[in-house]
């Protein structure tokens, strides 16, 4: 027996096809959720402003995990390896686990 698949319809509007600059990720758990806060921090400004949130559910946030992976996997392959903390010499890199912890 064949399964019939349901292609998803995505809408991508102006405004979000835009995007986000996030050089900080912040993200906290619960019991039933994992909030992503992306932040853009600024040399020389004292505040921070989120630029967006994602709230997931930990099974999305596991799926989320493994396509991360897979996906940096495949850009290693074809670029090389990521360098970490090697982007700016002599300035520490952000941890981008910033304040994690329970909600």
């Amino acid at each position: 027996m064949s399964e019939k698949k349901n292609p998803l319809n995505i809408e991508l509007t102006e405004d979000v096809a835009q995007g986000n600059y996030a050089n900080l990720a912040i993200i906290t758990h619960s019991a039933s959720e994992f909030i992503l806060d992306f932040v853009r921090v600024m040399p020389g400004l004292p505040k921070a402003k989120v630029q967006t949130r994602v709230i997931l559910t930990p099974d999305h946030a596991k799926r989320l995990l493994a396509a991360l992976k897979d996906n940096v996997s495949k850009f290693e392959s074809n670029h090389g390896t990521i360098k970490v903390g090697e982007t700016n010499p002599g300035i520490p890199p952000f941890p981008m686990n910033f304040g994690a912890g329970q909600a």
